[in-house]
């Protein structure tokens, strides 16, 4: 069939999504062979057509769970959407990830330009000098507890490093302070890092947000260097990010939103069906 086959075709949830389809029709079903007596001739004809039925309404439940590219979920009375799309056409306050410094030197060495971070200080930025002048001055970003240290030792770059998970605003976006650089500006993260980032994140956030909608790509996608943990996936990636926002307790009131934003690229690599399951109950 023309898509991945991300969830089996015997899961158990999907059996539920069946059962719970076939209750109200079965009932019909039932009613009607009360009241219409069926000759013995056409009995077995017509059990094989509701089997037909019953089956081609399974294949077309399994067929859409696999092709599902949008979930909606509803935690902590906040509406959260994980979708497919580009993080830079939605509305609301866009969050962008930089490094532990807040670099802006987009030469392939300190930041890719095909990565988002990288798009965003080539395509959104006229004056980066004027970016910089505003980072440095910053209030929040001078505030106790958020300066964490100063590498004297880096020859490219910035030197002055910030705690994981500070923001700084800038008209419609939201940069955070996401990954370390090593010695070869290489960005990673230990599995702690990840978490203690997701946590103060969303304490910024709670802090800046407004009343405005949120919109996050799937942060730590593509980072191949989580130092002692290297196999987790984007779908690990995404159901700590929904994990950390439910232990948040951020409550963002109707019409603002929250918007996981997973790329074209990637779409494949995250099983939507599979957030239903890991997140009932929320």
């Amino acid at each position: 069939m023309g898509f991945k086959k991300k969830v089996s075709f015997f899961n158990r949830s999907l059996l539920k999504d069946w059962l719970t389809v076939l209750s109200p029709i079965s009932v019909l079903v039932t009613c009607i062979s009360i009241a219409i007596s069926i000759p013995d001739e056409y009995k077995f004809s017509t059990f094989m057509i509701i089997l037909f039925v019953f089956a081609s309404i399974y294949v077309y439940l399994w067929v859409r769970a696999n092709l599902l590219v949008e979930r909606k979920l509803t935690i902590n009375n906040s509406t959260v959407t994980i979708k497919v799309g580009d993080v830079f056409e939605e509305s609301g306050l866009k969050v962008v990830a930089f490094n532990e410094y807040f670099d802006t030197q987009v030469d392939n060495k300190i930041i890719s330009e095909t990565t988002l971070n990288g798009i965003y200080l080539k395509t959104k930025i006229q004056d980066i000098e004027a970016l910089d002048r505003s980072i440095e001055q910053d209030e929040h970003l001078n505030s106790d507890g958020i300066k964490v240290g100063f590498n004297e030792t880096r020859s490219q770059g910035k030197k002055e490093r910030y705690k994981l998970g500070t923001i700084f605003c800038h008209d419609d976006y939201l940069l955070t302070a996401f990954s370390k650089f090593d010695r070869e500006n290489r960005a990673y993260l230990h599995m702690n890092d990840y978490i203690n980032f997701l946590l103060n994140f969303w304490n910024e956030v709670d802090i800046v947000y407004n009343g405005k909608s949120i919109v996050i790509p799937l942060l730590g996608s593509g980072l191949t260097r989580f130092k002692n943990y290297e196999m987790i996936t984007d779908q690990e990636l995404l159901e700590l990010l929904i994990w950390s926002f439910k232990v948040s307790k951020i409550k963002f009131t109707y019409p603002s939103m929250v918007s996981i934003i997973i790329h074209e690229s990637k779409k494949d690599k995250v099983n939507f069906y599979k957030i239903k399951e890991q997140t009932n109950g929320l």
